[in-house]
C-alpha cells in the first residue's frame, strides 16, 4: 500500500515499524502456532521488544500515546502476518482502555505503565455462557459487604485470558436492572476464589487462548472496582467504540494477506497455455478483492481518526468499519481460496487459514448482526 496522504510522519513509522516486526518476526512462525495450536512466545516477545504495546497509552504513563489510528495501523500489518497473535495484542488495549476511561489516578499508576512497557497483559471480559449479544443480561453477581465485593459465576470467551495478568470483568450487582446493575471490576489472576475454566478448541487464530473465567466467592477490595456501581455497561460500550476500529483493521490486514497471496499466485499458475491471471474471471474477482480490501481500510481509518480527533458518538462509524472490514475479510478470503482451487484447499498454502480466520471477524467484538443493529438504531435517531 502506498503511504496514504493524511498520514503524519510518526504514524508511517510506526506502520513500518509494525510491518518490518510483523514480516520478519510473526509471519515466519504463523502456520507452525496455527498447526500446533500453542501460544505464540516468540511473537509475542517481539511485540515486547519492538515497544507495540504502548502506542495507545499516555506518555504521562509510559506510552507513546500515538492514538486509534496508529493503533489501526498496527494491528492490521499484525493481522497480515498472524491473525491469532494479532488476537492477543487487541486483548491488551481490549483490556487497558477501561482503565484509561474510567480508572481513578491511583488504578492508572498502577495498572497502565506495565501494560505499556508489556510487563502486564490484560484482556477483556463481558460475555457469559448466556449472554453473548445480550450482553446485558449477565448473571456473574457481585455482592458488596463492607470494604470488597464477592463475586459468582462464570464468564466466556475471554481472550488471552489464561495469560492476562490483570483482566477487567463485567459483572452485575443486581441481574434486574439489566445495563443498569453492571459494573466493571480489575480482576488480577492470583486473587482467591478465581479460576480460569475450558480452553476453546477454534476453527481458527488456534494460537490465541480463549478461555471461561469462573468465580466463587471471590473477595475483591473496593478498590478494584473501575467507576462507580452500575456504570459498567457503560464503560464496556465506550471501550468497544475505540477499539472496534483496530478489530476491523486486523480483517483488513487478514484481507490484504489474502489478496496479496491470490494475485501472486494467479500469476504463476498456468492453465490452458497462460497464467490464469490472464482470464477476466479471474481479474475481475482480484479487482472486487481489491476494492473491498481498500474500501475497508477507509472505512476503519476513518473511524480511528474520529476517536483521535476527540469526536464523541462515534459509534456509527466504528460499527460500520467493523461491519463492513470483517464481512471483506470473509469475503476476500474464501475468493482467494476459489483462486487457488484445490490448492487453496489444503494445508500447502495460507489461503485457508486466512478464510478459517476471518471468520471470527464477523463474529466477535459484536456479531455484525449486531453491528447492523447498531448501525440502523443510530441511523434512525435512536428509535429503532
Amino acid at each position: 500500500m502506498n503511504d496514504l496522504f493524511y498520514l503524519t510522519e510518526d504514524q508511517r513509522m510506526i506502520r513500518d515499524l509494525a510491518r518490518k516486526v510483523a514480516r520478519d518476526r510473526i509471519a515466519p512462525h504463523a502456520a507452525h502456532y496455527d498447526e500446533t495450536e500453542s501460544y505464540p512466545t516468540e511473537s509475542m516477545r517481539a511485540l515486547v521488544d519492538s515497544g507495540l504495546f504502548g502506542v495507545w497509552v499516555p506518555e504521562e504513563y509510559g506510552g507513546t500515546n500515538m492514538g486509534c489510528l496508529a493503533l489501526a495501523l498496527v494491528a492490521e500489518e499484525l493481522g497480515w502476518a498472524c491473525a491469532g497473535t494479532t488476537t492477543n495484542f487487541g486483548a491488551h488495549p481490549l483490556g487497558g482502555l477501561p482503565i484509561l476511561l474510567a480508572g481513578t489516578t491511583e488504578q492508572k499508576k498502577k495498572y497502565l505503565p506495565r501494560l505499556a512497557a508489556g510487563e502486564f497483559m490484560a484482556a477483556y471480559s463481558l460475555s457469559e455462557p448466556g449472554a453473548g449479544s445480550d450482553a446485558a443480561s449477565l448473571r456473574t453477581t457481585a455482592v458488596r459487604t463492607g470494604d470488597r465485593y464477592v463475586l459468582n459465576g462464570a464468564k466466556q470467551w475471554c481472550s488471552h485470558g489464561d495469560h492476562a495478568d490483570v483482566i477487567t470483568v463485567f459483572v452485575t450487582v443486581d441481574p434486574g436492572k439489566r445495563a443498569k446493575g453492571i459494573t466493571a471490576f480489575l480482576i488480577e489472576k492470583d486473587v482467591p476464589g478465581f479460576a480460569l475454566g475450558k480452553k476453546e478448541r477454534k476453527m481458527g487464530i488456534r494460537c490465541s487462548p480463549t478461555v471461561a473465567l469462573h468465580f466463587t466467592d471471590c473477595a475483591v477490595p473496593i478498590e478494584q472496582r473501575l467507576g462507580e456501581e452500575g456504570e459498567g455497561f457503560k464503560i464496556a460500550m465506550q471501550t468497544l467504540d475505540m477499539t472496534r476500529p483496530m478489530t476491523g483493521a486486523m480483517a483488513v490486514g487478514i484481507g490484504q494477506a489474502a489478496l496479496d497471496a491470490a494475485a501472486a499466485y494467479a500469476k504463476e499458475r498456468r492453465q490452458f497455455g497462460q497464467p490464469i491471471a490472464a482470464f477476466q474471471g479471474i481479474q475481475f474477482m482480484l479487482a472486487d478483492m481489491a476494492m473491498q480490501v481498500h474500501a475497508a481500510r477507509l472505512m476503519v481509518h476513518h473511524a480511528a481518526r474520529q476517536i483521535d480527533a476527540g469526536v464523541r458518538g462515534n459509534t456509527y462509524e466504528a460499527s460500520m468499519a467493523k461491519c463492513w472490514a470483517g464481512d471483506a475479510a470473509m469475503k476476500v478470503a474464501t475468493d482467494a481460496v476459489q483462486i487457488f482451487g484445490g490448492y487453496g484447499y489444503t494445508r500447502e498454502f495460507p489461503v485457508e487459514r486466512y478464510m478459517r480466520d476471518a471468520k471470527i471477524m464477523q463474529i466477535y467484538e459484536g456479531t455484525n448482526q449486531i453491528q447492523r443493529m447498531i448501525i440502523a438504531k443510530e441511523l434512525l435517531g435512536g428509535g429503532a
